[in-house]
């Protein structure tokens, strides 16, 4: 098929630029991109295309960007299905924006050999409409006592590897893992938290959290944790990205490391950027995530950490939790939120109050993320692959969490007012998306 998207609102992250103009798809990959008002007949001519070859899709003047690549998505094959599965995974993706999902291994059974990674592959790729790609765990049943086989596992379709929140307290052998990490090269993806401070933890400590009687958490925990894995990374010369940075207190030592020449990227999550610890108001489980929300003042310091590039990835950190599990006291409730088909709108607040224009938006959920795993994908750039979302950043709408394609609908944007749809998904310039 060859499409030519015209009268697009061309979303560039590569260029950091927002302008109006055309794509050419053809056979699944970008042919071209004129960043200009194009008049198809003449790039038809200078590209030897017949008009009758080719179906226009005009944009009328929405936005036209490069898909997402979300990175830590939570499906729950094997073992919790009716949580979530590959297929509705897909669906909420492609609903979403999202052209490539980077899946967590916190399974169960966790997601720590051949065998396991290569079932959940047959079963993305028969279900998905969107792209799949699987993290492995970094040590056997995410126990952190047992590294992996990592070279078996990478051979296997592995990107990266991460224990998820599950944080190896055994610095021998988180250091050995790094080390043999970086013979293979592979990537290494930590949660910074001190354990030990955080376990147990349902919300950041301060008075918010003493006034509701939570059992809290310093921020200085994530500053511990991420402090140990830099020291580590000194160590190891490995290639470590950070899941979530979220409080003011790690990014001075984000900031070194980076500095100091170290192979290290951080992401943060949708919510982190967008809510802060007072949206848990009166126990509201839905707004329980790890790490626990945090200060306005910590919200505002990660934004501009991803204004600026320090952070470089936001992702959604998908968890798909059924209504037993958050239907708890706030303390026992399960952590985690259904994220997908929210993260784009959610991130257009940040665009609609000023805080980050499109182009920068994309560059942390697209770009970035393709960039750090190796991936050809999040570009609008002559011979990249077509995953594409068309959407209208303007579009006001009430969050209905029943209306979500997802199995779990635990979203703490529920009944909320929002600003910004997705109209058209495209995965290889096929449309696995499309707005009633």
């Amino acid at each position: 098929m060859t499409l030519l998207f015209t009268n697009a609102r061309l979303i560039d992250p590569e260029a950091g630029t927002d302008s109006i103009g055309a794509v050419l798809v053809q056979n699944g990959r970008i042919a071209a991109v004129e960043k200009n008002d194009t008049n198809p007949d003449q790039l038809f001519r200078t590209r030897n295309i017949g008009a009758e070859d080719v179906t226009l899709v005009d944009c009328g003047g929405k936005c036209l960007a490069p898909g997402i690549v979300d990175i830590g998505v939570k499906v729950c094959e094997p073992g919790e299905r009716h949580k979530e599965s590959y297929k509705s995974a897909g669906l909420a993706a492609a609903a979403g924006g999202v052209t490539t999902m980077i899946t967590r291994p916190d399974t169960t059974p966790a997601i720590d050999s051949p065998e396991t990674l290569e079932f959940v592959t047959r079963r993305a790729q028969a279900d998905a409409p969107v792209n799949v790609l699987a993290m492995a765990a970094l040590t056997k049943g995410r126990e952190g006592r047992e590294m992996t086989e990592i070279g078996f596992l990478m051979d296997a379709g592995a990107v990266a590897f991460t224990d998820c929140d599950h944080v190896v307290a055994d610095t021998k052998v988180f250091s050995r893992a790094l080390t043999y990490a970086r013979s293979c090269g592979a990537l290494v993806i930590a949660h910074p938290q001190e354990p030990g401070l955080s376990k147990g933890a349902a919300a950041t400590a301060g008075k918010f959290a003493a006034l509701r009687g939570l059992p809290s958490v310093t921020p200085m925990a994530e500053r511990m944790g991420l402090d140990r894995d830099i020291a580590l990374l000194e160590m190891t010369g490995a290639k470590y990205h950070a899941d979530q940075i979220t409080t003011s207190r790690a990014l001075p030592a984000l900031e070194r490391a980076k500095a100091n020449g170290l192979d290290i990227t951080a992401g943060t999550s949708i919510h982190h950027l967008t809510l802060n610890e007072l949206d848990v108001a009166d126990y509201r489980t839905f707004f329980k995530v790890k790490p626990p929300l945090r200060s306005e003042e910590d919200r505002l310091a990660v934004i501009e950490a991803v204004r600026e590039g320090l952070i470089d990835v936001i992702s959604s950190m998908h968890t798909p939790q059924d209504e037993e599990s958050k239907r708890l006291p706030f303390e026992e409730a399960a952590a985690g939120a259904v994220a997908m088909e929210t993260l784009l709108p959610a991130a257009l607040r940040l665009y609609h109050n000023d805080q980050l224009d499109l182009p920068t938006l994309f560059r942390a959920m697209s770009l970035n993320p393709a960039k750090r795993l190796g991936l050809a994908c999040g570009r609008l750039a002559e011979g990249a692959p077509a995953d594409l979302v068309l959407f209208d950043p303007d579009s006001p709408f009430v969050m209905d969490r029943f209306a979500l394609k997802s199995k779990s609908q635990n979203t703490p944007f529920d009944g909320q007012r929002m600003q910004g749809r997705v109209l058209e998904t495209y995965v290889a310039g096929e449309p696995v998306y499309r707005r009633d």
